[in-house]
This record gives C-alpha cells, sequence and structure tokens, in this order.
C-alpha cells in the first residue's frame, strides 16, 4: 500500500511539473477571407462545424488544450491536419493540390474523418450518413468538372 502511495506521489508531481511545459502554437497567419475555400451554404456549415478546428486557421483551443500531456496531442492534431489541409488558404493551393485534396476529403469523410478520439469531446462534429454522403458528392463533383 505504501509503495501505492509513492507511485501516486510521483505521478502526481510529474502531472504537476509537465503544467510548466509549454508547447506553444504559433497563432496562424490572419485569415484572408479572399483565400478562404466557396462551397454551398450547406457544406459551409459542415466543414465549419467538423472539420475547421484542425483544417483551418479559425482552431477553437478548448480550456484542455492547455493542459499538458493533452496539450501535446490536440496541437500535434492541429499542427498536422492544418499541413495536410487548411481550408483558410484553399486559393493558395495549385489546381493539382486541390485535386488531390478533394480526392482526399471524398476519401476520408467516408470512414476516418472527424477522428473518434476528437467526436468524444465535441458531439456536435459527427457527421450523419447524409452529411458525410453529401460531402462525398461535393468533393467528387469538383474532380468530375475538371475531366470536362
Amino acid at each position: 500500500m505504501k509503495s501505492l502511495k509513492i507511485a501516486a506521489g510521483w505521478l502526481l508531481g510529474t502531472f504537476i511539473l509537465l503544467q510548466f511545459v509549454r508547447i506553444d502554437m504559433p497563432p496562424p497567419p490572419k485569415a484572408e477571407p479572399e483565400e478562404e475555400i466557396e462551397a454551398p451554404s450547406e457544406i459551409a456549415a459542415i466543414l465549419e462545424r467538423s472539420c475547421y478546428d484542425c483544417h483551418s486557421n479559425h482552431t477553437r483551443w478548448p480550456w484542455y488544450s492547455h493542459i499538458s500531456p493533452i496539450s501535446l496531442e490536440i496541437k500535434s492534431h492541429v499542427k498536422n491536419g492544418r499541413n495536410w489541409l487548411n481550408f483558410s488558404i484553399w486559393k493558395s493551393y495549385d489546381e493539382e493540390k486541390r485535386r488531390k485534396l478533394y480526392k482526399g476529403i471524398a476519401r476520408s469523410v467516408e470512414w476516418k474523418m472527424p477522428p473518434a478520439d476528437y467526436m468524444l469531446l465535441h458531439k456536435e462534429a459527427r457527421l450523419s450518413p447524409k452529411e458525410r454522403k453529401a460531402l462525398k458528392e461535393w468533393a467528387m463533383s469538383h474532380l468530375e468538372e475538371e475531366k470536362r
């Protein structure tokens, strides 16, 4: 029992010390409205609700994103998300990059986006089958437009 208390004390002490380690996420550049993706209002609303926290410069940082070690994971998700796709700088991507992103959106919205760990705390981000279908059709329509 004594060793359990000692271990718990060390864990608590480590957790407290971790709070002094700050991993600052550099603020993204101010989002310029003319660079944002343009989408029908229904699609834009879905993207903003379910995707923008990780895939735009409009991230809403919840209170727990400032608690280590959780903050490390969250900031890593956002950094990787923005690196892969950033709706705030959509128009700065060339046509080839946009085509790849539309393909990626169509594929990932089917099964892996938004991530399950994100949806645990952000129930509003869940996508219904109808919303998933709408996003996929929207992305695919841009690929079909390019073929014409």
